[in-house]
């Protein structure tokens, strides 16, 4: 064998010892096959990142297109520092702020990033933020900000998606409240269809009550009336 074909041959073994090392430093859990490279993230000095920075609405979002409703934010934030970081504040589309809640909804003024440690926002057991109502385009992207208590802020552009497929559990929940309200206003509607019927009996009444207590309503009764009356007969 040449001088050049061994050459060649090493080269192939090398590169073929690569590419495998590589595959494996991306990981083959379902968590990494589902990191999408495309969505937004974001670092705050040389210890705090975001990953993953999406706005979630609801599912029947994707079908209205462009309006206002509730949504959800999440990313998942690392500290790689040695203390607690804090996130004090977010905010969506024009301004709009989210509030925190822990993962059994009591409400949150903050939420801790722990040292050396990492928080997905609306994971399972894990804190949420929840925008009540903000105008942003399922498919697009909206201005999203970040406030933390030593890093200081930042910003990106996070892509809007519906909670369906695997952002399905990071939606936020339907409201279920409205729908009650149409029957809950249709039954005074029918009770006030009803009242008629009772004031009917009301106004026959007086023509039902002794002719002495009102001679005025005696003059008012037709005059055959009268002479079919007991008063006739005598």
């Amino acid at each position: 064998m040449s001088r050049s074909l061994r050459r060649g041959a090493i080269a192939a073994l090398v590169l073929a010892a690569i590419v495998p090392l590589s595959a494996c430093a991306a990981g083959n859990t379902p968590d990494t096959l589902e990191i999408k490279p495309d969505n937004a993230a974001t670092s705050l000095g040389d210890y705090l990142r975001l990953n993953n920075i999406v706005v979630v609405t609801l599912p029947r979002a994707a079908a209205e297109g462009a309006g206002a409703g509730p949504a959800n934010v999440t990313a998942n934030i690392s500290n790689s520092g040695t203390t607690p970081e804090t996130l004090k504040s977010i905010t969506v589309g024009d301004n709009m702020t989210a509030t925190f809640t822990d993962a059994k909804g009591a409400q949150l003024s903050e939420i801790v990033i722990p040292a050396g440690g990492a928080v997905l926002l609306g994971g399972p057991d894990q804190p949420s933020a929840h925008v009540a109502s903000v105008k942003v385009s399922v498919g697009g992207f909206a201005p999203t900000g970040f406030v933390f208590g030593r890093a200081g802020q930042v910003g990106t552009e996070a892509a809007v998606l519906p909670a369906v497929g695997q952002y399905a559990a990071f939606g936020p929940k339907a409201e279920a409240g409205p729908s009650a309200s149409p029957s809950s206003s249709a039954s005074p509607s029918a009770a006030a269809s009803a009242s008629p019927s009772p004031s009917a009996t009301i106004t026959g009444t007086p023509s039902g009550s002794p002719s002495g207590s009102a001679p005025a309503t005696g003059a008012a009764v037709p005059s055959g009336s009268a002479s079919g009356s007991p008063l006739a007969g005598h």
